[in-house]
């Protein structure tokens, strides 16, 4: 089985580093890319076509939501779980309004993040956490 591959899209190298390691420990997910801003994460998704996008919402010259909305109009598109502290329903809706395949907020578990990964390649929404998502999604 080919691995899912990954683009690691998030402002602060501390962290992108921090999630590739993490993934890393993953035998089936494999990181083909780093964009340290929204505009970069467009670029590199559309040169790279990666299977998803681990999108991060608060970044430089295009925020991720953006970012993601501009990503939905590829022809090929790759599932994107949006990565963030912000736990605000308003930015959870926006990103399923938008396509992504997933909500998660920077507080999660580790455990969930390859989860939400293999679930968000193979179809299955994952939002952590929201009264409004689980709502939706019941």
């Amino acid at each position: 089985m080919l691995p899912i591959t990954i683009l690691l899209a998030e402002d602060h190298r501390i962290i992108r580093e921090g999630l590739r390691e993490l993934l890393l420990t993953e035998s089936d997910l494999h990181v083909i890319g780093e964009a340290e801003n929204g505009r970069q994460a467009v670029s590199l998704t559309r040169q790279l076509c990666p299977d998803v996008v681990i999108m991060d919402v608060s970044m430089p010259l295009i925020n991720g939501i953006e970012a993601t909305r501009l990503i939905m109009q590829f022809t090929v598109k790759p599932k994107v779980l949006v990565f963030s502290s912000h736990c605000d329903d308003v930015y959870i809706a926006q990103a399923m309004a938008f396509g992504a395949s997933g909500y998660l907020v920077k507080q999660t578990d580790t455990l969930f993040l390859p989860e939400a990964i293999r679930g968000a390649h193979h179809g299955t929404a994952f939002f952590c956490p929201s009264k409004l998502t689980h709502a939706a999604l019941s």
